[in-house]
């Protein structure tokens, strides 16, 4: 009987079964551990340069960090003045930052649009605090895209898209605010974000106001489109005070003074 139970024992196999098993798990952990490493990479990047750039986030003693940053331009603008959907704007600048604008936003609420939008629209996001990153889709282009488009989606107050003809590969805008860079990898691009992004100190006229989409007005998902043809003898100039059929803030008649949940307070600054 004992040798008949030696024989038996001894003629257990490996068991292969469980070590494939395991090896299987161990390697389907492995991956899930690359792939998550991998995709995640960008967004830890990105943590990474915006931690950089804290120390330009605006204060009460330092309303306005973007005077550190060397290449920022600056003017002052006047808030408030609207322009029906099919007036354009001679604007002064380009992109412009700053001017009379369309009477509804461009929804900014870290939206990256895959093509060019009108820019009477994006210009009264930046009314609002929002920052606007403008890139020449000729020079900017796979992984330097990817590294504008993290800083931009899903990110309060921000808002990319392609701008035809743009003289540099890259431009931001906050409201009287520009930068221009070269290169995507550029500190001063977190630097610019930190210190206008939704800047409470009066940089920009309507402090507090919404960025989310205007329901029946602006369609994200289908925006106006950028005319790049040069304004013709009808565009408004800069110096223009609104026209008269154009809405106010929340639909309101232009000439309404602003009330809650209008964007701007009576008391808000309007130009810098």
């Amino acid at each position: 009987m004992k040798a008949a139970r030696g024989s038996v024992v001894s003629k257990k196999g490996t068991p292969w079964g469980t070590i494939i098993a395991v090896v299987a798990i161990v390697a389907l952990a492995a991956s899930v551990i690359i792939y998550y490493m991998v995709q995640s990479a960008p967004k830890r990047a990105q943590a990474d340069r915006e931690a950089a750039a804290a120390s330009f986030a605006p204060t009460a003693s330092e309303p306005d960090p973007s005077k550190r940053i060397p290449g920022v331009v600056t003017a002052t603008y006047t808030g408030s003045v609207h322009v029906l959907p099919t007036e354009r704007v001679a604007y002064d600048k380009t992109p412009p930052f700053g001017g009379p604008h369309d009477q509804t936003w461009a929804t900014c609420t870290g939206i990256v649009y895959p093509t060019a939008v009108r820019t009477e629209n994006m210009v009264h996001a930046l009314e609002h605090g929002a920052v606007w990153i403008a890139y020449n889709p000729q020079q900017i282009t796979g992984d330097a895209l990817n590294m504008l488009s993290v800083r931009a989606k899903g990110k309060p107050y921000t808002m990319l898209s392609p701008y035809p003809g743009l003289d540099k590969p890259i431009s931001l805008q906050s409201w009287g605010h520009q930068l221009k860079v070269d290169d995507a990898n550029d500190a001063r691009i977190d630097e610019f974000i930190a210190a206008l992004r939704s800047n409470p100190n009066g940089v920009y006229p309507e402090v507090g106001a919404s960025c989310d989409a205007v329901p029946g007005q602006f369609d994200p998902d289908n925006p106006p489109p950028f005319n790049p043809a040069k304004p013709g003898p009808d565009a408004k100039p800069m110096d223009y005070k609104g026209s008269t059929a154009a809405q106010g803030e929340q639909g309101m008649p232009q000439s309404a003074p602003a009330s809650a949940p209008a964007s701007a307070p009576a008391s808000a600054p309007t130009t810098k």
